[in-house]
C-alpha cells in the first residue's frame, strides 16, 4: 500500500518552491498579451475545445480511470489533483517545436492559468468526495477550497497579472527576455522536480512499478482526449497539435505546491505528481520531434 508511504520534506522548504512557480509564472506571462484573449473571441474554437478537454473532460475521465483500476487512495487523488491542474506553460515551448499553432496555445496557457484559481480546487474537490476511499483521506485533512484558491491565485494569478504588465509596459524588454526566460523556467522547473525527488531516491525507485506506469497510460489518456476532440471538431492541424499538447502538458509544478501546502505526508499522491513532471516533458518532445519533421497540412488533416 502506498498510502503510508513518508515522503521526507522539510516545510523550510515552502516558501522557495512558491517562489520558483511563481517566476516561472511570470516568466511565461512576458509573452501573454490582451490581444491573445481578443483572438479566443475572434477565433473561439480551438482555444474552447481545448479548455473543455483541460476542465471537464480530463478530470472526469480520469475519475473514471482510478475507479476502474480501483487505486489505492493516495494514487488515485494523486491522478485527480494533476488532471485538476491547469496546462503548463512549456506547452507553449513545445508547441512552436512541434509547428503547432502558438497563438492557440498561448492563449489556452493564459486562460487556464485564471481559471486555475477556481477551477482546479473545484474539480479537485469534487472529484476526491465522490469515493468513499479518497473522501475519507480529503475529509481527514479538511484542507478549506478557500485556502487552496488563494495559495493559486498568489503563485499563478499575481505572477500572470505582473508578467502581463511588463510585458505591455516593455515590450522590448519582454520580447528579447521569452525565449530566455522559458528555457531558465525549464531549468527552474527541473530543479523543482529534483527537489520533490532529493533525499527520497529510494522510495521512487522502490516503488516505480507501482506508479510509473500508471502516469504514462494517464498522459497518454490526456494527449487522446486532445487529440479525439481536435480532431472530432475538425480543426486545422497546427491548431490541433495545440490542443493536444496544452491538454498532455499539465502544470505539475502547481501540483506540488498544493501537496507541500496541504498534503505532505501523503506519499502515494507526491509519486505520481512528481513523475508526471519529469514524464510529459519526455512525451511531448518525442512528439515534437515526430511533427517537427511534418509540417501541418493545409485545412483539415489527419495529425
Amino acid at each position: 500500500m502506498l498510502d503510508s508511504v513518508q515522503i521526507e520534506f522539510d516545510p523550510s522548504s515552502l516558501d522557495m518552491l512558491n517562489f520558483m512557480l511563481a517566476i516561472m509564472m511570470f516568466g511565461a506571462a512576458l509573452s501573454v498579451k490582451m490581444s491573445d484573449f481578443r483572438y479566443v473571441l475572434k477565433s473561439p474554437k480551438a482555444p474552447v475545445i481545448g479548455l473543455v478537454c483541460q476542465f471537464v473532460l480530463l478530470p472526469a475521465a480520469t475519475y473514471a480511470f482510478t475507479r476502474a483500476l480501483s487505486l489505492d487512495p493516495s494514487l488515485a487523488l494523486g491522478m485527480i489533483l494533476v488532471a485538476a491542474c491547469p496546462g503548463g506553460s512549456f506547452s507553449n515551448i513545445i508547441t512552436f517545436l512541434s509547428r503547432g499553432h502558438v497563438a492557440t496555445s498561448v492563449s489556452m496557457t493564459g486562460i487556464s492559468s485564471l481559471a486555475a484559481i477556481v477551477m482546479t480546487p473545484l474539480n479537485f474537490t469534487f472529484y476526491a468526495s465522490l469515493a468513499p476511499e479518497t473522501r475519507a483521506i480529503v475529509q481527514a485533512i479538511n484542507v478549506e477550497p478557500l485556502a487552496m484558491v488563494q495559495l493559486i491565485g498568489w503563485v499563478l494569478g499575481v505572477p500572470l497579472a505582473l508578467g502581463m504588465l511588463v510585458g505591455h509596459k516593455f515590450p522590448g524588454f519582454a520580447a528579447r527576455a521569452d525565449k530566455p526566460a522559458r528555457w531558465v523556467s525549464l531549468l527552474i522547473f527541473l530543479v523543482f522536480v529534483g527537489i520533490a525527488f532529493s533525499r527520497n531516491g529510494g522510495l521512487f525507485v522502490e516503488h516505480a512499478t507501482a506508479f510509473a506506469g500508471l502516469v504514462i497510460l494517464h498522459n497518454a489518456l490526456a494527449l487522446s482526449l486532445g487529440w479525439a476532440a481536435a480532431t472530432w471538431a475538425r480543426l486545422p492541424e497546427d491548431q490541433r497539435r495545440a490542443v493536444i499538447l496544452e491538454v498532455g502538458i499539465q502544470n505539475s509544478g502547481l501540483g506540488l505546491i498544493i501537496l507541500f501546502s496541504f498534503y505532505p505526508n501523503l506519499g502515494g499522491m507526491m509519486l505520481i505528481t512528481a513523475f508526471w513532471g519529469v514524464w510529459h516533458l519526455v512525451s511531448g518532445l518525442l512528439l515534437s520531434a515526430f511533427w517537427s519533421r511534418r509540417p501541418p497540412q493545409l485545412g483539415i488533416g489527419l495529425v
